[in-house]
């Protein structure tokens, strides 16, 4: 028997001394702590001290005894596998020994070392651990079986998949059983355990669980009502899981289901609430819940809405009743991380301008982002966008009654939720809206105006949803009124509502397009006036709205005044900031629209801008290549900075086309584009990617000596399971064949196999696939021989994949390539001709000699079968097919 561990007087105060002190809120004092802490590690035992000062020390005060195990648990997470075998006995049998400690503080740091240590994959090596928990759940003492609950539904919560696989016997089998058991237990914080334990298990329809489904249910049922909060959301939750994944089940129930849930969305408690308001969101994802809820509607649409108002708390935390706050500098924490729109090439479609594969960034959380992220009223206006989605009108009817109430009600409040609710049916129901739009329009206009700074906040949001429409409407009706009340709310004197107008100015923005260049002299004293006048987080979606401008208007904001107006401001921003800052990435990004849409306006700026890109390119590099040789040494760097360099450079590369050429041979840019298309971060791929296509076609006579090197690298990132990735890779090489020609030969053979397996994929998105549709065909242009052999495998899906895009340069050359491989191959497209017909049909007007190439094919086909043949074809033809090649092509 080996003898108990005893710790050494002296140490152990030397230990205490240090847990006292790193309480302080000194941050030198805290750096030494850690020091200290980090030396100490070195000692094999030191970390029975800290176990010792959690579960033995009773002397001790309990914060401190918890930062014990505290320090202890980070220490598991990171050295875990150091551990000497005495060491990590020892603290597994203190652990269970004390899950039941007399204070609620200490049980929790017990459990959550627990959780650790089984997280270390350690669940194999603790045999005991699980049986020993579940046993204690049926001590007589409370505070045994709490703290064993306790752990157990951490453990639950950071193991689920552990549990549930076959290195561990599966335990579940008995572990699931005894916990509904104790979903009656007289102790509320005991059931609520109880369920939380269990809810771990329904998303991943865990075989144990699924068994006992119905006794679940039954027992959640029956504590619907039960007095403590905490297990009402727990029941709520695991309901709207089932929602997800045993739909079956709750059916037969679903009417009493609903009934509960509607009066669980309107508990006094606003986290039951919140928890309940989820389920109208699931629900709404569910085939099942139009026949559901329409018997519903005129219940669930008034508790809704009424879940929209503010809530006292809210307008406390959001300062609602500071009006002016402009002059008052940001607090860093409050600004988020931002999310750098990587570049991706698209096609353009048919309709107007690009069609962009994500959704709208004109969420529901555009009004209140700071303040705790996710509550009643964000769920609430969220459910009632997506049930606006599956009801379309039908729900006007409920609505449109509440509405008028709200929106001219004199509190604030109320008429605020109102402009809330008109902005979250938007899109669902703006059919139904438009009767009304001619009087709401004017109305919301005035309400920017209001003297409640929250209430002109929801206005710009509210606004920006209905931009569509308005853009749609003769500009001096609608347009123009909002857009010159919208710019003077850009300039308001509170910053929520300056915020709220630059996003609503940018969706109105990508709305109006080039409606706005008679205005663009006026937009823009706006938008520099801003910059003199916002602070820090206002300034980085300022930029985001100039970006969006010099989209929209393109090459029209290549007039020197707007030239001399807009790039003083931006450039002396550009100055201040330091290559560390991240504030670089939404101004990069901003300027990089701006000089795409000013084209040879931006020569002056070019040369500072692109030395700096590629500086900060191969800054970065140079980071990374120390971190990976020495990472004690040097910190990882962060790569955003490179990729938003990189995506900079492509778009001084695409404004400004050949005259790059000189600052491209001055600089080792394609020895860094050599690293950056072989880094271990995709994004970093893909914008090099596209940098590789857009220098392509500015200056190729650099890029060619790099080619053969170039190649297998776009080759061997051909894999669909990155979109991003390959969609760049498979454009460049496109890119690249044009201009190769003949040369490209060699370089067929490493990817045409892959570029025909993608676009022959299920599922594959759109972009992607006409993009390899357009890279496939510019090979067959440039090597006939080469790609022709393959034609029957690639021919149906390619012509149904360029059916859909606009006549352009590079639809042009694919086509051609097609059918320069016809004439190579024409059985490869025997089987499939009507799917050419029709591909050939979606040209409006080709240019002459590519007009001669289609008869040529049309009229060789339909001689070569007949014409009796030829009519029988061509009677499967849809009517429009059939008239667009009789009036074309003459067949």
């Amino acid at each position: 028997m080996e003898c108990e561990w005893k710790p050494d007087e002296q140490g152990l105060q030397q230990i205490l001394q240090l847990l006292k002190e790193s309480q302080s809120p000194d941050t030198s004092t805290q750096r030494s702590v850690q020091q200290r802490l980090e030396q100490l590690n070195q000692y094999p035992d030191f970390n029975n001290y800290l176990i010792f000062v959690l579960t033995k020390l009773k002397s001790e005060d309990e914060p401190t005894r918890s930062l014990s195990g505290l320090i202890l648990k980070n220490n598991v997470k990171a050295h875990y596998q150091n551990f000497p075998s005495g060491v990590s006995d020892f603290i597994k049998s203190e652990c269970l020994q004390n899950i039941g400690d007399s204070s609620p503080l200490i049980r929790a740091t017990v459990g959550i070392l627990i959780t650790t240590i089984a997280s270390k994959g350690e669940l194999q090596n603790w045999p005991e651990l699980l049986p020993k928990l579940c046993l204690l759940l049926d001590s007589e003492d409370y505070n045994t079986c709490e703290g064993a609950f306790g752990a157990l539904q951490k453990i639950c919560e950071d193991s689920a998949e552990i549990l549930d696989s076959d290195m561990l016997d599966r335990p579940l089998n008995i572990m699931i059983p005894k916990f509904l058991q104790f979903f009656k237990h007289n102790s509320p914080k005991i059931r609520s355990h109880a369920i939380a334990c269990v809810n771990q298990f329904i998303i991943s329809r865990t075989q144990a669980l699924m068994l006992h489904i119905d006794p679940f249910i039954e027992n959640l049922f029956a504590l619907a009502t039960d007095e403590e909060p905490e297990v009402r959301k727990n029941v709520c939750r695991a309901l709207v899981m089932l929602l997800e994944v045993r739909l079956d089940r709750l059916l037969p129930h679903m009417h009493n289901i609903v009934e509960y849930m509607l009066q669980r969305t309107q508990d006094q408690d606003e986290n039951v609430a919140l928890e309940a308001c989820e389920f109208w969101l699931t629900l709404a994802e569910q085939p099942v819940c139009k026949e559901v809820l329409c018997g519903h509607l005129s219940q669930l649409t008034p508790v809704l809405v009424n879940g929209m108002k503010y809530s006292e708390i809210d307008i406390i935390l959001l300062k609602g009743d500071i009006e002016e706050d402009e002059a008052i500098p940001d607090n860093e924490q409050d600004i988020r991380p931002r999310f750098h729109r990587t570049r991706t090439v698209a096609q353009q479609h048919e309709g107007d301008g690009i069609e962009e594969e994500e959704d709208d960034d004109d969420e529901l959380d555009d009004d209140d982002d700071t303040i705790s992220d996710w509550n009643l009223r964000k769920c609430s206006a969220a459910a009632l966008d997506v049930l606006a989605n599956v009801f379309r009108d039908d729900l006007l009817l409920h609505i449109l009654p509440l509405l008028k109430e709200l929106l001219f009600h004199p509190e604030w409040v109320v008429k605020e939720s109102g402009i809330l609710v008109l902005g979250a049916i938007a899109e669902g129901c703006m059919q139904g809206m438009i009767p009304y739009l001619p009087e709401l329009i004017p109305h919301l206009v005035q309400c920017l105006s209001d003297k409640k700074a929250l209430v002109r906040s929801i206005t710009c949001w509210t606004l920006s949803r209905y931009a569509h429409w308005v853009v749609s409407q003769p500009p001096d009706t609608y347009l123009k009124p909002l857009m010159t009340e919208l710019l003077k709310r850009i300039l308001d004197s509170n910053k929520r509502v300056q915020e709220a107008a630059c996003s609503a100015f940018a969706t109105l923005e990508e709305e109006a397009c080039t409606e706005l260049v008679p205005y663009l002299a006026f937009i823009l004293d706006t938008l520099v006036f801003a910059f003199s006048k916002y602070q820090h987080k206002n300034l980085l979606i300022l930029y985001d709205a100039i970006g969006t401008l010099a989209d929209s208007v393109g090459h029209h904001l290549n007039k020197p005044e707007y030239i001399q107006m807009l790039m003083p401001p931006l450039i002396q921003k550009w100055n201040q900031l330091k290559d560390e800052d991240k504030d670089l990435f939404p101004l990069l990004e901003c300027l990089s629209s701006v000089a795409t849409a000013l084209q040879s306006g931006f020569l002056p700026y070019c040369e500072p801008v692109y030395q700096r890109c590629v500086n900060l390119v191969q800054k970065t590099l140079a980071q990374a290549m120390l971190h990976q040789s020495q990472p004690d040494q040097y910190e990882a760097p962060d790569k955003d900075f490179m990729i938003v360099a990189l995506d900079l450079l492509s778009g001084l590369a695409e404004g400004l086309g050949g005259t790059i050429e000189q600052l491209v041979a001055r600089s080792n840019i394609l020895t860094l584009m050599y690293q950056c298309m072989q880094d271990k971060m995709p994004e970093v791929r893909q914008s090099s990617f596209a940098l590789l296509g857009d220098l392509t076609k500015a200056c190729f006579q650099h890029v060619k000596p790099c080619i053969a090197d170039f190649m297998p690298i776009l080759g061997t990132n051909l894999n669909p399971e990155l979109i991003s990735v390959c969609n760049n890779a498979t454009w460049a090489i496109g890119e690249i064949s044009i201009q190769m020609g003949p040369e490209m030969q060699p370089y067929i053979a490493m990817v045409l196999h892959q570029l025909v397996e993608i676009i022959n994929r299920p599922n594959t998105p759109k972009t992607l696939l006409e993009n390899t549709a357009i890279t496939i065909g510019r090979l067959g242009y440039v090597c006939p021989q080469e790609v022709a052999p393959m034609l029957q495998q690639f021919i149906r899906p390619w012509c149904t994949s360029l059916r859909n895009i606009r006549d352009n340069e590079e639809k042009d050359s694919a086509f051609r390539g097609i059918c320069t491989m016809i004439s190579v191959n024409p059985g490869g497209v025997v089987q499939d001709f009507i799917f050419f017909c029709d591909a050939v049909a979606s040209w409006v007007n080709p240019k002459d000699d590519l007009r001669d190439m289609f008869c040529k094919i049309l009229h060789g086909f339909k001689n070569q079968v007949g014409e009796e043949n030829w009519r029988r074809f061509s009677d499967q033809f849809p009517m429009p097919l059939k008239e667009r090649l009789a009036t074309f092509y003459g067949v």
